[in-house]
Order: C-alpha cells, then sequence, then structure tokens
C-alpha cells in the first residue's frame, strides 16, 4: 500500500513538473489516490454481485452506464420501444449545448425562469413541456436524465420532427 501511494504520488509530481497538471490532468490524477471508499471495494463486490441478478448491475439500470453514454443509451430504447425518433449524436449534442452533461442544471435567467418555470435537467425541460411529452415508464422526476432526455426527445420530435433536427434552444 506504502509502495502504491508513493508511486502515485510520483505520478502527480511528474504530471506537475512536465505541465501536464492542466485542470482536466488533474482531475484524472486526483482518482489515483486511494479514499475510503476504494478502500473498501472488496466487500462492494459481494453486494454488486448479489445486485446483479435483480436485474440491475453496479453500471446502472438495465445494465446501463450510469452516466451521459448509459443515460442515452437507456433512452434510445425507450424512444425506440415508443417510436420517438432520435439519434445519439442528435442527443448528445443538444445535452452539450444545453447542459454540458449536468443532469442537475438548471437556468435561472431566462424568460421561464422569470416567469417561475426555469428550465431543468439535460436538455433544459420546462415543467409544463415535461409534464406534457412526460413518456410513460420513466420517472415523474425532471431532473432524471433518462426521463429528461425522452421526454425531450418526445416534444421535439412533435415539434421538429426530431431531436435530431434541433440546432439551437428549443
Amino acid at each position: 500500500m506504502i509502495a502504491t501511494r508513493t508511486s502515485r504520488t510520483a505520478r502527480l509530481r511528474t504530471l506537475a513538473v512536465t505541465g501536464l497538471a492542466t485542470t482536466g490532468a488533474a482531475a484524472a490524477a486526483i482518482t489515483l489516490m486511494p479514499t475510503t471508499a476504494q478502500a473498501a471495494e472488496p466487500a462492494r463486490a459481494a453486494t454488486v454481485a448479489s445486485a446483479a441478478h435483480d436485474g440491475h448491475t453496479a453500471t446502472g439500470k438495465k445494465g446501463y452506464a450510469d452516466n451521459l453514454d448509459g443515460w442515452i443509451k437507456q433512452s434510445l430504447a425507450i424512444m425506440k420501444d415508443k417510436g420517438i425518433p432520435g439519434s445519439y449524436e442528435g442527443l448528445h449534442r443538444n445535452i452539450m449545448r444545453e447542459s454540458s452533461g449536468n443532469p442537475n442544471a438548471q437556468n435561472n435567467w431566462d424568460v421561464n425562469a422569470q416567469k417561475g418555470i426555469p428550465s431543468k435537467g439535460l436538455l433544459q425541460v420546462i415543467q409544463p413541456t415535461f409534464n406534457a411529452y412526460h413518456v410513460p415508464g420513466t420517472s415523474q422526476n425532471i431532473t432524471d436524465p433518462v426521463a429528461n432526455i425522452t421526454a425531450a426527445a418526445n416534444y421535439a420530435a412533435h415539434r421538429y420532427g426530431s431531436i435530431d433536427n434541433v440546432n439551437s434552444a428549443y
């Protein structure tokens, strides 16, 4: 354990000395340092194994990763089942423009926010639009990543033909 920490510390110093410790590299390097949670990994593995047989895995619902990639893929599966058009690229492009991939993003300054209904979530949907275009089988929570993506794609399909046709705020 001490040798591992020393090695990790040496790598961190090398990054700093060579000028590679930019914000992104520094954030990545910090994850090299073990945490209390990482020390508990062997105990967690048994929990993950027992959870896997109930349809959920450590990566998220039904095998999808619990990250932007997984949320988009899970939404695309639901969209396909419900006949809602859209592509991974179209969803990703619009998510990055609207929220930079933050499922808890909230716009507190536009005209909707001034009216008391701020845009929320990955695709910056207001509550009335979310309610009107909510897709059954997804969460009722507007900031739930999969529910937000799917409702926004459903809205875009009705208004623009597909989320793929949206290239600016909608």
